[in-house]
């Protein structure tokens, strides 16, 4: 399948959502937050439509 610009787009923001907290949050929070909300696995959850 080739990715066409949309595509690309869509897989891009969703790489975007799965990235971890920042460290300066975790030091800021003591710790207490630790994963973003929103962070999940390609190869757990089918979320993303190609």
């Amino acid at each position: 399948m080739a990715k066409t610009l949309p595509v690309k787009k869509r897989l891009a923001s969703a790489l975007k959502r799965a990235e971890s907290v920042p460290a300066w949050i975790i030091l800021r929070t003591g710790g207490e937050i630790r994963a973003s909300r929103r962070r999940r696995n390609w190869r757990h959850s089918r979320s993303i439509k190609p």
